[in-house]
């Protein structure tokens, strides 16, 4: 399995096919989504090795990738949440959405004697986050999981300290399934948790559910299983309790394929059909429609048409879904449109 322990990938150009005194291959620098870093960080490093590309991305969570590229301080940025209008009105140069992988935010916790996997329905998981819901034996836990004998203990809350896609994903479920928490908290890549305690990155949720005993959080899939962490399984629109596999996240995505936007913004939480797992997502690359460097615009443009063809064969390694062939098709069309 390959493992994630840098937060910042750096790629060694090493020209293939060069020859004496050409020009040499351009660094681009990137930053973004924690949620696909394990993932982009393998295609980093093979786009390298096939073409000499030099690729830099800081695993900083969605906000500050979107920042970054507000900024003009990258080349490209990565999110789990689409950018919103006003963003995109915000930038001088506007930006293209491409999908890269599909992959799921999943419910992980630490609850000593508990072996078997835990469901969850999405009022509990609200009624959990909001601070309502405060041991692990309460009735809104207990009643999805009969026969699991649930400890007397306060459940300690972990989320998200950093302005991140995943606590976008996450929220844009609650949202979907619980009028209290659409209401009270919304849903965004930072908001006002009423409740737990702070971890940066998928990385540092992970690492303080796994250090914190009767403890609850929420990571994107492949954290989960590298950090050989139980996560439950969530209640989806048809009422059945779905675990997060890459069958359950492509069957989410299905309905959303057939209709995606021309501007590939749209959500896949809480989507219909029995297979479907309920927190499932697209996440993307956030690219300028337009280069001022030629050199830097043939690099990104080439790495997309590799990252559309090769790179879908290499995510089910790592636990993400490939795209849709319906959503290759349109994204291969729209990288005509970067200039």
């Amino acid at each position: 399995m390959f493992k994630v322990k840098l937060r910042v990938v750096s790629v060694v150009a090493i020209g293939l096919g060069a020859v004496a005194g050409a020009t040499a291959a351009p660094t681009i620098t990137a930053a973004g989504a924690t949620f696909p870093f394990p993932i982009y960080s393998k295609w980093f490093q093979q786009y390298k090795e096939k073409s000499g590309i030099q690729i830099n991305y800081q695993s900083i969570g969605s906000g500050g990738g979107i920042k970054q590229l507000t900024e003009g301080t990258v080349d490209f940025g990565a999110s789990d949440k689409p950018m919103t209008d006003k963003q995109i009105g915000d930038m001088k140069v506007k930006p293209l959405h491409f999908p890269t992988v599909m992959g799921a935010v999943v419910p992980v916790y630490n609850v000593e004697g508990v072996t078997k996997d835990l469901r969850f329905t999405g009022e509990a998981l609200a009624g959990i986050f909001l601070g309502n819901i405060k041991k692990w034996n309460d009735a809104a836990i207990a009643g999805a999981n009969h026969g699991v004998k649930l400890p007397d203990q306060p459940i300690v809350v972990i989320v998200r300290s950093d302005g991140s896609g995943t606590s976008f994903v996450f929220t844009d479920y609650l949202s979907k399934v619980s009028s209290d928490w659409k209401s009270k908290i919304g849903a965004d890549t930072a908001v006002n948790w009423p409740t737990g305690l702070r971890g940066k990155g998928n990385e540092g949720v992970s690492g303080l559910v796994k250090q914190t005993p009767y403890s609850i959080g929420y990571v994107e899939l492949i954290y989960a299983k590298q950090q050989n962490m139980g996560y439950g399984s969530v209640r989806n629109a048809a009422g059945k309790f779905v675990k997060a596999d890459l069958a359950s996240v492509t069957a989410a995505a299905a309905g959303a394929a057939k209709d995606m936007p021309e501007d590939f913004r749209v959500s896949i939480t809480n989507a219909p059909g029995a297979t479907s797992y309920p927190i499932s997502t697209f996440t993307w690359l956030l690219i300028p429609s337009k280069f001022e460097d030629a050199a830097k615009k043939k690099a990104v443009t080439d790495f997309l048409t590799w990252m559309l063809t090769t790179g879908q064969s290499n995510t089910s390694a790592l636990d993400y879904a490939p795209l849709p062939k319906a959503v290759v098709a349109k994204e291969t069309k729209a990288i005509a449109m970067i200039k």
